[in-house]
């Protein structure tokens, strides 16, 4: 999420040289106003989704559907600010994924303690899943086939362990190729990630993303930075919700 909370120039990306190629795909402009607003809606339906899980046992549909929107703000925010030109210079992808690692970590034993997994642990939390959509990309970023093999098999790896699996990790880096280079080929990745996705929630929910996204392209909104909030924010509400639970377990509520 630092890369979640990056802001720089909110200029399109990409080699000047294939603009003329690619004049057809449309070109993805989004202020940084506009990725903070992003993170934020992420992270209410986020809360939603975890609130109606962790406390209602996914009773309230609404709510489960609004949060299938989360995953993809987050990996587009993420993606699109490691493409920033310079964001490897810079040491943003060693950053982001310090950063993200260790809030997973630190998020891990409450993530854990709230039940749900497959043999008490997978798939690890969705910091895991950034994080490894933050290394895949870094190594796509030397361009050498080296590179592309190594981002080749950590995606692999990671999408068999992560939340959300392939999906977030092939849409991550659809968005950053496209922010590159525009190309109907990113677009068609895109889709099949978000394919992916309807399969992984078992409904097209993921999808009220686009639009979202779409929409807001091009257009300012003066949201301010904040940049440790949605770092810490994470692992805090998780705590929080396993808290809450304590007594209502007391009280005789049961918890799935």
């Amino acid at each position: 999420m630092d890369s979640l909370s990056r802001a720089g120039e909110s200029t399109g990306f990409g080699a000047a040289g294939h603009r003329s190629k690619l004049e057809r795909a449309p070109q993805l402009v989004v202020p940084d106003g506009t990725l903070e607003a992003f993170k934020w809606i992420a992270l209410i339906s986020m809360t939603g989704d975890h609130v109606n899980k962790y406390l209602f046992n996914g009773t309230h549909d609404w709510l489960f559907y609004c949060g299938r929107s989360a995953l993809p703000l987050f990996v587009f925010v993420l993606a699109y600010n490691l493409a920033r030109p310079g964001a490897k210079v810079r040491g943003a992808y060693h950053r982001t994924i310090w950063r993200l690692v260790v809030v997973g970590g630190l998020t891990t034993p409450v993530f854990i303690g709230l039940g749900g997994l497959v043999a008490g642990w997978w798939p690890l939390n969705i910091m895991f899943t950034l994080a490894a959509v933050a290394v895949m990309l870094l190594l796509a970023e030397r361009r050498t086939v080296a590179g592309y093999v190594c981002a080749a098999g950590v995606s692999l790896a990671a999408g068999a362990l992560v939340e959300f699996g392939w999906s977030a990790l092939a849409l991550g880096l659809a968005v950053w190729i496209y922010c590159w280079r525009r190309s109907w080929m990113a677009m068609a990745l895109a889709a099949a990630a978000f394919a992916g996705l309807w399969h992984v929630n078992g409904n097209p929910w993921a999808l009220v993303a686009v639009p979202i996204v779409l929409g807001a392209s091009g257009v300012g909104l003066n949201v301010s930075r904040l940049r440790w909030v949605f770092y810490a924010y994470y692992p805090a509400h998780l705590f929080v919700l396993w808290l809450i639970r304590i007594p209502m377990s007391k009280a005789g509520y049961l918890f799935f």
